[in-house]
């Protein structure tokens, strides 16, 4: 790939199949550099046996969507679903230009969007109610005299906070305008008249309420909260029940299903109601006695058996786990209920795949690696399942899984324009071992040799953020670029990553710059050893975002070894952290251990790039957002300076109005410019061989 290719990059979203089973609704979204905005667009995908036939390769006219076309045009659309009897899709749309997305509603067969909102910071979540009559959705409700369009936010009252969790990474501001779930009534004629349905305020007071679903009778809801007296001191969040037949009630005064009053140690992320309503299907974590065990705490499938109806339901029991709390860990994408159990995607090895878990909690495989479940649907009484999926050289595909021969067939995949540049590397698996036998599993991304020679090349160490998350089998845009330069990219999943298991996950709980640090500098060992004629190692770099950013720094106080280094959005300083980023106030604790005591800030320190950074003698990059509030700006900022006033040959790149998600989410042109920069940087202390010109 080249910068330019990021415009072919079109993902699609979780499917919202039609109920008859024949099509999907996707949203498929991707960046226009030429708007400086993404573009989201509804397509109508065909489910039948055909439509995966004429798809099979790249589709007909080389596009890669056989028969689906679209349904929307020109906005971004997203998170489609559909009405119980299949006539209407409802969906959010924000303007090109920016703005708050509102929900939207349009005919399965197409037309013209309706809007149904005009809530003064947007929507998101839609879900019909069962009739199909209601349609129930999130907004943020902002405090009086905030937030007003068009205001002067220099103006307004100071903020006064209470709270240790009062902002948020690529939102702002919230504990001035908690998110609350609201209904209104689907016109029975839509378009007839300019009037927007009146909504109603199904909760309200301080406290966020997220992820509505309605229970079958159609006179309540289920969702999460923090609504338990110490969530100031710990992370847990419950599912409550959400009265349909009443307005504004107290999210503090939600009946809780799960109760963290009670002694419930769940942080649960997500529900649904079984197919016959008799039970919930919960995405959680178990955090423990004291609620703040997060490190590496495996997401999980619970089941909790209800009784009563409607805004009387409750807990018939307790939440019991189904899938193994050490080695399964959940993708909150995909939680589907099924008439005989419910689809879940699993997070294992680089591969997010997709399994059934039956109400006895056994778990079957359906879609395995490579792919990398987005979302799915499937219809509650069995038959295909349609699941979007990201894979080596996509970014994602519509899939049609079928649960009883495992066939799959791809229905419509949006990458073909960018495979057919011939710019797109396939990764190729490698494993290597640490110094102390642990296998370490990763991947190799090539320059192409028709381009830039057999090599050898000079290789980037490429470090992910999280640090429990994992690099993927998808199509990564960073790596890909990275290769499209000339550069050989090692990438994987060190001790501390997601995908391996919960001892894999903690391995760094309080022990940042150990394992992690043998582990990724085993990896770049073992390729370079096992493709010495490919890979230079005596030209190596390293970069890395967030965590990343942070071992990243951490290797340059401990080696040499690198010409350069890119740190990235970094976490850099656990001390300052803590209390200047929107989850400092437990994240640092938990992960490096608390510096309020004498004993504490030496071991912190001895895990902390900040208190090593007389050591540094890299020539570095720091890149960062001026809005990033996960790892605030000061981090880079410090590292900066410091390796400056120290004679180390060091730049700060800062982004105006990007948070954390630059890389992911941000203005398209910004993450061009970027890209831009970061191949100046490596061409400066790493040149690449005599390849071709960028774009040939």
């Amino acid at each position: 790939m080249i910068p330019a290719d990021l415009d072919l990059l079109r993902t699609p979203g979780a499917p919202a199949l039609l109920p008859d089973g024949s099509a999907a609704v996707v949203a498929v979204v991707g960046p226009d550099t030429s708007l400086d905005a993404y573009r989201g667009e509804l397509w109508l995908v065909p489910v039948d046996a055909s439509a995966a036939d004429e798809s099979a390769a790249d589709g007909p006219d080389g596009s890669g969507t056989g028969r689906a076309r679209r349904l929307t045009h020109g906005h971004r659309d997203t998170a489609p679903v559909v009405s119980p009897d299949g006539r209407w899709v409802a969906f959010c749309r924000a303007p090109l230009t920016g703005g708050p997305a509102q929900a939207h509603l349009v005919a399965a067969t197409g037309g013209e969007p309706v809007p149904l909102t005009d809530a003064p910071l947007g929507v998101s979540a839609p879900c019909f109610s069962p009739d199909g009559e209601r349609l129930a959705y999130v907004a943020r409700v902002p405090e009086d005299g905030r937030y007003a369009p068009g205001g002067d936010p220099s103006a307004e009252a100071p903020r006064h906070v209470t709270t240790f969790r009062y902002r948020m990474d690529g939102v702002g501001f919230v504990h001035d305008r908690p998110q609350h779930v609201h209904v209104l009534t689907v016109p029975a004629d839509p378009g007839a008249t300019d009037a927007l349905p009146e909504p109603v305020a199904l909760t309200s007071g301080a406290w966020d309420v997220t992820d509505p679903r309605w229970l079958p009778d159609g006179d309540a809801l289920v969702a999460t909260c923090t609504r338990h007296a110490g969530r100031e001191r710990d992370v847990r969040r419950d599912a409550v029940v959400v009265p349909a037949r009443e307005r504004g009630t107290d999210a503090a005064a939600l009946p809780a299903l799960t109760d963290a009053d009670a002694g419930s140690t769940l942080q649960v992320a997500g529900v649904r109601p079984t197919a016959d309503g008799a039970a919930l299907w919960l995405h959680a974590r178990d955090l423990g006695p004291d609620g703040q065990d997060t490190v590496a705490a495996l997401t999980g499938l619970y089941r909790l058996p209800l009784t009563g109806t409607g805004a009387a339901t409750r807990a018939a029991g307790v939440a019991r786990r189904l899938t193994d709390p050490e080695t399964t860990d959940l993708s909150d994408a995909v939680l589907v209920p099924l008439e005989d159990g419910a689809l879940v995607a699993v997070e294992e090895r680089g591969a997010v795949t997709l399994a059934h878990v039956g109400d006895d909690g056994t778990l079957r495989t359906l879609l395995d690696a490579p792919h990398v479940v987005l979302g799915a649907d499937a219809p509650v009484a069995g038959g295909p399942a349609v699941v979007t999926a990201a894979g080596p050289v996509t970014s994602g595909a519509v899939l049609r899984v079928d649960p009883g021969t495992g066939a799959v067939a791809t229905l419509a995949d949006w990458s073909a324009p960018l495979r057919a540049t011939g710019r797109v590397r396939r990764p190729l698996d490698l494993t290597a071992t640490s110094p102390d036998g642990y296998e370490v599993h990763g991947w190799l991304v090539t320059p192409d040799p028709e381009r830039w020679g057999a090599g050898p090349h000079p290789t980037l160490l490429m470090i992910h953020g999280g640090p429990f998350a994992q690099y993927t089998h998808a199509l990564f845009d960073e790596a890909q670029v990275l290769a499209g330069a000339g550069y050989a990219v090692v990438l994987g999943n060190p001790r501390g990553s997601a995908g391996f298991g919960r001892a894999h996950g903690r391995a760094i709980r309080q022990a940042f710059g150990t394992v992690d640090t043998d582990d990724v500098l085993a990896l770049l060992d073992g390729a370079l050893a096992q493709h010495p004629d490919v890979l230079d190692g005596a030209r190596t770099g390293a970069l890395g975002g967030s965590y990343g950013g942070y071992l990243t720094a951490w290797l340059t106080t401990r080696t040499d070894r690198f010409a350069a280094a890119v740190v990235e959005r970094g976490f850099l300083d656990p001390v300052s952290f803590t209390g200047s980023a929107d989850i400092g106030w437990w994240f640092g604790l938990e992960y490096v251990g608390d510096h309020g005591t004498p004993e504490g800030l030496a071991a912190v320190a001895a895990q902390s790039p900040m208190a090593h950074v007389g050591r540094v003698r890299t020539p570095t990059l720091v890149v960062h957002s001026e809005q990033d509030w996960r790892c605030p700006v000061e981090q880079g900022q410090r590292w900066f300076v410091e390796l400056r006033r120290r004679g180390v040959e060091a730049e700060l790149l800062l982004f105006p109005g990007e948070g954390h998600e630059l890389t992911r989410s941000g203005r398209p042109r910004h993450r061009v410019s970027r890209f831009e920069h970061l191949l100046g940087w490596w061409s400066r202390h790493l040149p690449a061989g005599a390849g071709v010109a960028a774009g040939g």
